[in-house]
């Protein structure tokens, strides 16, 4: 029965991607890019529930919103709004009287009146300075009666028109986590490379010319699966992990501890900066699915700095 609902709501959304006015959509965005004060978003029963999801998407991501019932602004709440303000009513038949009641007293205000209707023709889409019809064949409940596809349309335009102004206010990924301090969120947008990294005396480090038996108790201490070889600056030369002290043991046998690391050591494939956010490094760690990298090496004006584990990643909780 999923299934053909999920068909059935395909074809209906596409019946509003191929409808939609994306001339008018382009005013209601202009219009909203315009704004110096508030968007103040209102609706009643399920279109209020959405209005209200808009207005916090708006807020996260850099654009001063706010939901208010209609009832409220009736009783005292319209005292926030200024000339300054838009003023963006939500309703499919755009003939709620609590939404047509309040027309009045927002002209009175000064404020620019926009509505997102499923009805051009409708007493709100008429009265208001810009209007968006977001078109809605049927809805998906078999009496076409409970909001759902339109709900979703609504949802549709309100997260577009939300990351359309993120874009044209260039809001960044340092302005997003500023918004963000806490939860996963939080910790994506702040926790980086440095953060995480293994750093100091931490770090498992050996040379060139040192001997693969004189190392082993640095590779089996640091708890890192694998030696940064580097130089006396510490400039980067190669890695050697637990696998190819494997690989090697298998090849040599014990001959292999007699081996220096300038002929064990392997070009390094990732390499991040301290100043990378720790859940991109994550994306680089994963990118071969096939085959994720697990540790990798921190550099900074080419010296090694540090050295990030995905263990650690997965305990701050950035790793999938």
């Amino acid at each position: 029965m999923l299934k053909s609902l999920f068909a059935q709501q395909r074809e209906y959304l596409q019946h509003f991607f191929d409808q939609i006015d994306y001339v008018r959509a382009d005013a209601f965005l202009q219009a909203c890019l315009e704004c110096k004060g508030l968007i103040l978003l209102t609706g009643t029963g399920k279109s209020g529930i959405i209005g209200e999801k808009i207005a916090m998407t708006l807020v996260s991501t850099g654009t001063r919103a706010l939901f208010l019932p209609p009832g409220n602004l009736l009783h005292g709440d319209l005292g926030v709004m200024t000339s300054e303000d838009l003023f963006v009513m939500i309703s499919k038949s755009g003939e709620t009287e609590e939404l047509l009641s309040l027309i009045p007293f927002v002209r009175k205000r000064g404020a620019k009146i926009l509505a997102i209707t499923s009805n051009a023709r409708s007493r709100l889409a008429k009265e208001a300075d810009i209007g968006i019809e977001l078109p809605v064949s049927k809805e998906l409940c078999p009496f076409d009666l409970a909001p759902t596809t339109s709900t979703a349309v609504q949802l549709l335009f309100g997260d577009a028109l939300a990351v359309a102004l993120m874009k044209a206010k260039s809001f960044t990924i340092h302005d997003f986590s500023m918004n963000h301090p806490a939860g996963t969120l939080g910790r994506k947008m702040t926790l980086t490379v440095e953060d995480l990294m293994w750093h100091g005396d931490a770090i498992p480090l050996c040379f060139l010319e040192d001997k693969l038996s004189d190392v082993m108790e640095t590779l089996s201490d640091k708890k890192c699966g694998c030696l940064l070889v580097v130089d006396k600056q510490k400039k980067l030369l190669g890695v050697f992990t637990d696998g190819d002290l494997r690989r090697g043991l298998q090849k040599h046998g014990s001959a292999l501890l007699e081996y220096r690391m300038k002929s064990l050591t392997e070009g390094c494939s990732v390499i991040l900066s301290k100043e990378l956010l720790a859940w991109e490094a994550v994306k680089i760690l994963q990118k071969d699915p096939k085959r994720w990298v697990t540790v990798a090496p921190v550099v900074s004006e080419e010296k090694v700095v540090g050295i990030l584990r995905m263990h650690d990643v997965i305990n701050a909780g950035l790793a999938s």
